[in-house]
């Protein structure tokens, strides 16, 4: 197959989107040429939202496959297209279908609050879905003495708990990029650039937040690094939001949180970076991968993620 030049790419994607009415969505840990062309760069939030509402036909997801079964549950009239069905995410690996069942069983009585990185099955059991965005408000939304289970993300979760002081039983899950920064490495980073802030995704380890100047999700870091007046910023979240920071703030520094291997790359997402503008256009050209999902699934799994919506719109999240 003949590879073409980065411009060649977009310039047939443009041509594409614009004959199939498609628009592509792209989370902020793509890579920077994919942010540049999408017609919607966001969080998890703002993509289920984006997702829910517009006019296109055709809806690419330049993100990992929990966010395609997410727009495709929102919106099962349109066609959804991830350019790498192999885009999965290690935090939706960590809570399978039959293991969470058994763990809801296992502790009844609880209101199932589930993360939105997991699968369309785990979003079908659950109550509510929640993002880093609004978990602590999706949770203090509930009724103060009701029973809650959180999943999957043990940090996330745990720093709810933390946060609220609601009764809240947390699995056990975690996402291998943010579960892989050096605390030794962040504090040799915070004394050698000692004006600098560690702005901190809530998905990171305790010690990591305990040195933290800032904890938020990927949207809430980025406003950070807008309205604070610090000139340089330590991200501990994964590099792809960088490149949003930096367009956003180009008089100041981002330095990117030291992984505890630092020959592996650890602190990007080897998931969302399956995605390439090659993949995009093939993906435009053929109408695949196409996202599938069974209709009792998306009928389940479409409750709790409109109730966390409707939440967020009245909070004005």
């Amino acid at each position: 197959m003949k590879h073409l030049k980065a411009e060649e790419y977009i310039e047939g994607i443009n041509k594409l989107r614009a004959e199939k009415n498609a628009i592509i969505l792209a989370h902020y840990y793509q890579t920077s040429d994919i942010q540049d062309i999408a017609d919607f760069v966001g969080d998890s939030l703002a993509l289920s939202q984006k997702a829910a509402s517009n006019e296109a036909d055709i809806i690419l997801f330049a993100g990992v496959k929990f966010m395609a079964e997410t727009a495709k549950i929102l919106a099962p009239d349109k066609k959804i297209l991830l350019p790498d069905i192999n885009a999965g995410c290690s935090l939706a690996d960590s809570c399978r279908e039959e293991d969470f069942k058994k763990f809801i069983d296992d502790n009844p009585g609880r209101t199932v609050v589930t993360y939105v990185n997991t699968t369309a099955e785990i979003k079908a059991l659950s109550d509510i879905i929640c993002t880093s965005s609004n978990a602590i408000q999706i949770v203090e939304s509930l009724p103060e003495k009701e029973k809650i289970i959180f999943a999957p993300d043990r940090n996330l979760g745990n720093y709810v708990l933390n946060k609220t002081g609601r009764d809240i039983i947390v699995w056990n899950g975690a996402c291998h990029v943010h579960e892989e920064f050096s605390l030794e490495a962040i504090l040799k980073l915070k004394n050698e650039y000692t004006d600098a802030k560690l702005i901190v995704h809530p998905e990171c380890e305790l010690p990591v937040r305990m040195v933290a100047d800032y904890i938020g999700s990927t949207s809430s870091l980025l406003k950070y690094s807008k309205t604070d007046s610090a000139k340089i910023y330590i991200i501990a979240t994964e590099v792809g939001i960088i490149h949003q920071m930096q367009k956003e703030n180009p008089d100041k520094k981002f330095i990117p949180a030291p992984p505890k291997d630092s020959t592996c790359g650890c602190s990007e997402c080897n998931f969302m970076k399956l995605i390439s503008l090659e993949k995009i256009y093939n993906c435009l050209k053929t109408e695949a991968p196409e996202i599938d999902l069974d209709s009792e699934i998306i009928i389940k799994a479409r409750k709790p993620i409109i109730r966390m919506m409707e939440i967020s719109k009245k909070l004005g999240l």
